[in-house]
């Protein structure tokens, strides 16, 4: 039996997103991401596309190309809540599904032909979510993930695509080889210098010829091509670590708030470890220098999610690290090697208080601590002014990091 795999993308999902909350924003250039000089476009709306600006983008660029483009810095909590009513939607309409990035997702359909038909199974639920979220949303169905994504992307804006069983190698020979994923700038000049422009010539290649140019990135590249794709859909994502980083809008000598900086990561971290009921044992500490120059340090430590204990470390290994006489451009906290536990009493360090203190502060967060677009406000990273470090969201509930899903274009 062939599988039936449905790909659903939401179409410029952060743009979207401020245009339901803002209608005055609805057929106007806009776009979403950091508003300083070294912001990246996170989306764009398609009047923006015209200009040539795309998602990745540095939005310096972006402004230099669309100028009269709106530009709003957005807010991860309210994109989780509005990713959150899609999610649920899916889960309620399909036995399986993968939730690949905020605004994409993966549906196994396979043997629901037997029942409602997996072609309008798909288009129903594509009718529900735009009724029901006020999104609009792409999707592409297909035999795999891939040429389901693909199929998606050719649907674009707001439509439907579907590639028959059979089909799947017509379908993407015509098309450019950037348009497969995973063909990024770096793989797409090293196939035009080989002289390969479309889809197509790959099929036509023994694949030993790309596995000798890309080594087995060519083989799975070779595979994509040819439209065979086994990847499975994976329901759950678990967390190997978890991190935060910031660039400062402008190259900066201040240690003190350097140092500012990387307790809020910490206190936000620790909290979210206590939130998933997760320990780590392992601290990294990053700097990247104003000549883009990046280090970073690590140190293991017995398992713990307690602030009092990790922060210290941190700081500890900003210490160490930061000995260069340059001015930083980026600070980063990465806490990995995550096991599912409790913070236990230390019986020489902690006391009793102080866990009571702890629980009390995680109760009154969860309770009063985010604002009615989903964002902390209860937190240290609040109180010294510093923007999108605090989340009150628990990064183990089997969802992606909050960041869309990859475009090409």
């Amino acid at each position: 039996m062939d599988r039936t795999i449905l790909h659903l993308d939401l179409d410029t999902f952060f743009v979207s997103v401020e245009r339901k909350h803002d209608s005055r924003l609805e057929k106007k250039p806009v776009m979403v991401g950091g508003t300083g000089d070294r912001g990246v476009v996170a989306a764009c709306s398609y009047e923006t596309r015209a200009f040539g600006v795309h998602s990745g983008m540095p939005m310096k660029t972006a402004r230099m190309l669309c100028p009269e483009a709106i530009v709003i810095r957005g807010e991860a909590g309210i994109y989780s809540k509005e990713s959150k009513i899609v999610s649920e939607i899916i889960s309620e309409t399909v036995p399986v599904f993968e939730k690949a990035s905020i605004d994409e997702f993966y549906a196994d359909l396979s043997g629901m032909d037997k029942f409602l038909g997996s072609y309008q199974l798909s288009k129903n639920l594509g009718e529900r979510i735009r009724k029901e979220s006020g999104l609009p949303i792409s999707l592409g169905l297909s035999t795999n993930k891939i040429v389901a994504k693909v199929a998606t992307e050719e649907a674009k804006p707001n439509n439907y695509r579907k590639v028959d069983a059979g089909m799947e190698k017509s379908f993407l020979a015509p098309m450019l080889v950037n348009k497969i994923p995973m063909v990024g700038e770096k793989t797409d000049k090293i196939l035009q210098n080989m002289g390969i422009r479309y889809v197509k010539t790959i099929q036509e290649m023994p694949v030993q010829v790309m596995s000798q140019v890309l080594g087995k990135n060519g083989v799975v590249l070779w595979n994509r091509a040819n439209g065979l794709d086994n990847s499975p859909i994976v329901p759950f994502h678990e967390r190997k670590s978890i991190s935060n980083e910031r660039t400062f809008g402008k190259d900066t000598g201040d240690i003190k708030r350097m140092r500012e900086m990387i307790r809020a990561m910490g206190e936000n971290l620790a909290y979210q470890l206590r939130t998933g009921n997760k320990l780590t044992s392992c601290i990294s500490v990053k700097i990247r220098y104003s000549d883009f120059n990046t280090f970073s340090k690590q140190a293991k430590i017995p398992y713990t999610s307690a602030d009092h204990i990790l922060i210290p470390h941190i700081e500890r290994l900003f210490d160490q690290l930061h000995n260069r006489r340059m001015m930083v451009r980026l600070v980063g906290v990465n806490f990995s090697d995550l096991v599912t536990g409790n913070h236990q009493i230390n019986m020489f360090d902690d006391s009793e208080e102080r866990l009571n203190l702890y629980l009390a502060m995680d109760h009154i967060r969860n309770k009063y601590g985010i604002d009615d677009r989903g964002n902390s406000i209860l937190s240290w990273a609040t109180t010294l002014g510093i923007p999108n470090i605090s989340s009150m969201g628990n990064p183990f509930n089997g969802d992606p990091p909050i960041i869309p899903a990859h475009r090409n274009a």
